[in-house]
């Protein structure tokens, strides 16, 4: 994979592409920023480029190092992760001791540190003492969920990249790259913040027939409430739709928020896509305000579910509450 190729994440790319352009490449990064915004895999993409041969801002995927690099057979690459809940000091020791080592042909070597706030004390003055005799043939990549659980000396000798939340557009285009159809990942991408908190929800059980629910439940609240409550009883109370009820609802969420998309022109971000015809004729049958009643009614379900009221119950009594608008 490329630099090119790792969704989202602007910024940091043009930081990094500068680096490698003028040559200016730091001696230690801080790649900082949540869970699932792809700083593992634009980590391993900046190595790659760096081992690269071609000389460019960013790998050419040709040369002899871009494919040792893909195929697991670069020696100069080191990863370390925590031993258990944290990072130690013998592991930062055994990667100064690797470092030390004669190179296998190439001018740089790389290390990447993995949950690098988990350092022990130890570890990080350890870390800390080698960050401050940098050698140019070395580059250091520290990934972090919180780069403030960095100690400050660290942090005063490493440049910061920072990594940003990726939108529900970057998200829905990254799964889909993975070859999770369209539907599920806009979905998905709506309801889950990261690529990994994504694909941990499509792999759950009943997300792909909670969907399907949500839009028999969705078109049955309008005007067929008899269906709607047999729906409630049959689909959810007693199958996999119902194990999470507060996945359902907040698909419903969306469901009802597709129709003021719809209204507003916005359909680029209908998530519910398969059903745009649908939509497009019953998207005017409430105004926007009835439709934001709709979803204040969803919202109030949840928090009925979460006070322990009857899943049945509450999702009956929020049947009655979308008929009454």
């Amino acid at each position: 994979m490329s630099m090119e190729q790792v969704p989202g994440q602007s910024k940091a790319k043009s930081l990094l592409r500068y680096g490698l352009r003028t040559g200016k490449v730091s001696h230690a990064y801080l790649f900082s920023g949540p869970r699932g915004t792809g700083r593992k895999a634009l980590a391993l993409a900046f190595a790659k480029a760096l081992f690269c041969t071609a000389g460019d801002e960013d790998a050419c995927g040709q040369c002899i190092e871009c494919r040792k690099f893909e195929h697991g057979n670069q020696p100069d690459l080191h990863q370390l992760e925590p031993d258990g809940q944290s990072i130690k000091l013998g592991q930062i020791q055994q990667l100064q001791r690797e470092m030390s080592y004669r190179n296998a042909g190439v001018q740089r070597k790389v290390y990447i540190v993995e949950k690098a706030e988990t350092m022990t004390l130890q570890a990080a003055n350890s870390l800390l003492k080698f960050l401050e005799e940098p050698q140019s043939e070395i580059v250091a990549i520290l990934l972090t969920d919180n780069g403030q659980a960095i100690l400050p000396t660290i942090r005063s000798r490493v440049q910061l990249i920072p990594f940003v939340p990726l939108s529900p557009q970057e998200l829905a285009a990254a799964l889909e790259a993975e070859g999770i159809p369209s539907i599920t990942a806009r979905t998905a991408a709506r309801l889950a913040s990261g690529t990994d908190a994504c694909r941990e929800l499509i792999q759950q059980n009943g997300f792909a027939e909670t969907r399907n629910v949500v839009i028999q439940l969705g078109k049955e609240s309008l005007s067929r409430f008899t269906a709607a409550i047999v729906t409630v009883q049959q689909q959810v109370v007693k199958s996999e739709a119902g194990q999470d009820p507060q996945l359902l609802l907040a698909m419903l969420l969306l469901w009802f928020k597709d129709m003021i998309h719809y209204q507003a022109g916005r359909l680029e971000e209908i998530v519910f896509i398969d059903q745009s015809e649908w939509i497009g004729k019953h998207a005017y049958a409430r105004t926007p305000d009835g439709w934001v009643n709709c979803m204040e009614h969803v919202l109030e379900c949840g928090k009925r579910i979460r006070a322990h009221v009857s899943t049945q119950l509450a999702l009956e009594q929020l049947l009655v509450n979308l008929q009454e608008g």
